[in-house]
């Protein structure tokens, strides 16, 4: 009976996920649209829900003291937190930007090119090796987003640039956090994230904002509701949050599968709720093609992360150090099954779930970050 009410638990966040995604991203859309609520400065509702999230980061951590802040060193803000907040706000930037140009629709349609913008840039940083496999797999991602493409009836230039840069940014951001983070033994649970992460995102956005936005916005009429800004800003930092609820209780394939689900329900909505958008055959048949290659491309990585879970090579040097003398100081062959209870057993001590994380490229110390992508590549 408590397996099933974990299960229903995990189901409920998964659905309160989907829902706060969907409902973020169509929110923006209609806040931004100039047919709607007209308000189209994204840096400046980027700006708002950065400054929110990190105020009520504030009060968490310094006022009711829920969580503690993490030792943090001038140095290690400046080289691991300042780019990666860099980095984190130009990915928003540019993908509420495309909201202004391009369908929401088509943009869940590039989102399909995000394994495509990881992989290229890991390999580039050198977190992750160029192998035929999963490069021809990207290959056939490109061609059904192109194709896609292709069939869009809007298609506009500056917004399928401004959600590809958006991307990247992300995938910039990720490969950072797996590269600077993690060399510094760094764990962020989803407070302490907004805590450090959120002001200098602020920061970081008033400068483009004080010369692309600022002057537009001291000679035009803008409507500034208080209670659409605000629910708009709090239902982000609940998807936040639960995005690391989702993590926390499911592995990278759940996750995944659930992305794509989200992907199709916001397809569906968008073309109901915004009349302009218009979804062709030549999408669909675009999208099919490289959905397939992001399935592909996720079965990939869930079976290189077990391989690399059951070899030698992913243990800790203490542990292969530990396991050689043991071998040394005794040649009694021991069953697999019996080493698991004992002290040489420690390659069955990982946890299940650690194999599920490390399918999405980065350890459970980074998955949080990772996940933001996979699940939401735009949470503001």
């Amino acid at each position: 009976m408590m397996v099933s009410k974990q299960h229903l638990l995990t189901y409920i966040y998964l659905l309160v996920y989907i829902v706060l995604s969907s409902g973020v991203i169509l929110y923006n859309k209609w806040v931004l649209s100039t047919k709607y609520f007209n308000f189209p400065y994204p840096i400046t509702l980027t700006m708002i829900h950065m400054g929110f999230s990190g105020a009520v980061a504030f009060f968490l951590i310094r006022i009711f003291k829920v969580v503690a802040p993490i030792k943090m060193t001038f140095k290690i803000y400046a080289t691991c937190v300042v780019p990666i907040s860099t980095f984190f706000a130009s990915s928003l930037w540019f993908g509420n930007t495309a909201y202004l140009y391009i369908s929401v629709a088509f943009i869940q349609m590039l989102k399909a090119l995000m394994p495509v913008a990881t992989f290229l840039t890991a390999v580039v940083c050198g977190t992750d090796k160029l192998r035929c496999d999963v490069f021809l797999n990207m290959l056939l991602v490109s061609v059904g987003v192109v194709i896609s493409s292709y069939g869009e009836i809007h298609f506009n230039v500056l917004g399928t640039a401004y959600q590809v840069m958006g991307m990247f940014g992300e995938a910039l951001r990720l490969v950072l956090t797996q590269v600077l983070l993690q060399k510094k033994g760094l764990t962020l649970n989803p407070i302490t994230s907004l805590y450090y992460i959120a002001p200098c995102s602020f920061v970081f956005l008033f400068v483009p904002w004080y010369f692309l936005e600022k002057p537009v916005m001291e000679v035009s009429q803008i409507q500034f509701n208080f209670w659409i800004f605000f629910s708009n800003a709090l239902c982000a930092l609940a998807l936040n949050f639960s995005i690391f609820l989702v993590i926390g209780r499911t592995g990278a394939v759940t996750i995944r599968v659930a992305g794509v689900l989200k992907d199709w329900i916001l397809i569906a909505l968008s073309t109901a709720l915004f009349p302009e958008s218009i979804i062709t055959s030549l999408n669909i048949i675009g999208y099919a093609i490289a959905l397939c290659g992001v399935i592909v491309y996720n079965y990939l990585k869930v079976r290189d992360a077990r391989t690399s879970q059951l070899s030698p090579e992913s243990l800790p040097d203490s542990v292969i150090k530990e396991l050689k003398m043991e071998k040394k100081t005794s040649d009694v062959y021991v069953p697999n099954g019996e080493a698991n209870n004992n002290s040489g057993g420690r390659i069955g001590s990982l946890p299940d779930s650690d194999v599920d994380e490390e399918a999405s490229l980065i350890p459970h110390s980074r998955v949080s970050h990772l996940g933001r992508s996979q699940l939401s590549s735009h949470t503001s």
